[in-house]
């Protein structure tokens, strides 16, 4: 396994501590460099292209969510997009979590996530697949929820829209279509049943149905359940 690159944008010391100390025992991680402030973070998201970076929305100078805004900005003018964006805090409020990944976070933690997660958290971010907390998982299942409904009614109102499927996902997709049965699966975990309950309604196993779950997850290229859904979202698999 390569070595991930990680640079840490915190304010708080502690908290900078606590998070090269979760990370860098990891034998493919690697702490590249630590800011305190937005302007610094960004001069060494230029000058280092970490792998992943962590941002805290409560930076002094400029919050967590215009750096990554102005970030992205910037990797689409040079055409760099090697860094991934994890959003680190502790605000689970809906607007936080919605304009964040609407500036173009890659992943959302809450800061008092376990360390096992936290690792489990960059890993994915990395590979390129969004990590996001399962304590707010429901506020972005319940907006994409409502984007297409209000397409799919016409209506317009003010929103935070979240972005589509990397293209390469869609292709991947068009290439491994997912069977009827693995459709019925997938439009259960959007509904939020567990393994019990989606072998219950479709008259399966639990063996079986964690078979079609394994496929699922393989065919759509993410890591777990939540992450399905969302996509399975994103592209108008399930409405």
């Amino acid at each position: 396994m390569s070595e991930i690159k990680i640079l840490v944008i915190e304010d708080h010391t502690l908290t900078r501590i606590g998070l090269r100390a979760a990370l860098q025992t990891q034998a493919d991680m690697k702490i590249v460099g630590e800011a305190a402030n937005a302007a610094e973070g960004i001069e060494l998201l230029k000058t280092l292209k970490p792998d992943v970076a962590t941002i805290d929305i409560g930076l002094p100078d400029m919050d967590g969510i215009d750096l990554t805004r102005t970030f992205r900005q910037y990797q689409a003018e040079t055409e760099d997009y090697t860094t991934k964006l994890l959003i680190l805090t502790m605000q689970n409020s809906e607007q936080a979590v919605l304009a964040a990944f609407a500036a173009g976070a890659d992943s959302y933690c809450m800061k008092d996530i376990e360390s096992e997660r936290l690792v489990e958290a960059v890993r994915t971010t990395y590979a390129g697949s969004s990590w996001i907390d399962p304590a707010i998982a429901d506020l972005i299942l319940r907006q994409i929820r409502q984007d297409f409904s209000d397409a799919n009614s016409g209506t317009s109102g003010k929103r935070v829209m979240i972005g589509g499927i990397d293209p390469e996902i869609e292709k991947t997709i068009e290439s491994y279509p997912l069977t009827h049965r693995e459709m019925d699966v997938l439009e259960l975990i959007v509904a939020g049943c567990d393994n019990a309950e989606i072998a219950k309604r479709l008259y399966l196993t639990v063996g079986t149905v964690k078979t079609h779950v394994r496929g699922i997850l393989n065919k759509l290229c993410v890591a777990d359940r939540t992450q399905a859904a969302v996509l399975a979202l994103r592209a108008g698999l399930v409405q």
